[in-house]
């Protein structure tokens, strides 16, 4: 199976599922490449919209997968995973056309990093989403806390701080929904674009300059960059492996 499926839908939504419902659709290294392509495609002139979403009900994303990504154990093994998400999340972020996480199921960790990065993020009725990342002793590590800082002033520095999950009403308070949903994910996504999708993509382009170089302006790149090198500094260090440890161990007794 693959691990993830990139399909253009209706109205030139070009749509990107992470396809690994049996792992709570983590990221690995090949979902991380699959992004990176089709981030690449969003930029063709048919596509008005690109959408993030993951396969099942149960999760939208799960953050990394940590059976890829307990093997890195160093500083210097941890930034190039991490540097290299946080460059994919600032072309995410920095997308010519305007984007949108469907949170179908729960997201946590790094999925709320790609959810942040989105212009959009709407949420099916009774999701729950976190950025749970000190709960294991690191900080974000793919940009996300420095993008959630810029969107989210007022609610940010809690959410990352606090490291809880969140349910929809809240997330909705807080501003990291722009809207609950219930039925299909896909008409969903097409019924909040509605509006945007019948402008040309011109105009959808030429508004998205507008906050792409209010990004610019912010350093957010460099900004994202010093991010992941602050987390690898975390991630190398003891306490944090022993975190996934309990982790993996608790996760493994309650299977």
């Amino acid at each position: 199976m693959d691990s993830y499926i990139i399909s253009k839908e209706k109205d030139g939504v070009l749509l990107f599922t992470i396809n690994r419902p049996e792992r709570r659709n983590a990221i690995d290294f090949e979902v991380m490449a699959g992004l990176e392509s089709a981030i690449e495609m969003a930029a063709d002139q048919d596509v008005k919209a690109f959408a993030i979403t993951g396969a099942g009900e149960q999760a939208f994303c799960s953050g990394g997968d940590l059976s890829a990504f307990h093997q890195l154990k160093t500083e210097e093994q941890a930034y190039g995973m991490l540097s290299r998400m946080a460059g994919i999340l600032y072309k995410l972020l920095t997308l010519p056309k305007p984007s949108i996480a469907i949170l179908n199921g729960s997201a946590v960790g790094g999925g709320c990093e790609i959810a942040s990065s989105c212009d959009f993020r709407i949420g099916k009725q009774g999701i729950k989403a976190g950025f749970v990342q000190a709960n294991l002793a690191i900080t974000t590590g793919w940009g996300g806390g420095t993008i959630l800082l810029e969107r989210l002033p007022h609610a940010a520095l809690k959410m990352l701080l606090d490291a809880r999950i969140h349910n929809a009403e809240e997330l909705m308070s807080f501003g990291f929904l722009n809207h609950i949903y219930t039925g299909d994910p896909i008409d969903a996504c097409l019924s909040f674009m509605e509006g945007s999708l019948k402008k040309e993509t011109t105009v959808l382009e030429a508004y998205k300059s507008l906050i792409n170089k209010k990004w610019e302006q912010l350093s957010m790149r460099e900004r994202m960059g010093a991010e992941a090198a602050k987390c690898a500094v975390l991630w190398g260090e003891e306490v944090h492996h022993k975190k996934v440890d309990e982790f993996i161990n608790k996760k493994n007794k309650n299977n």
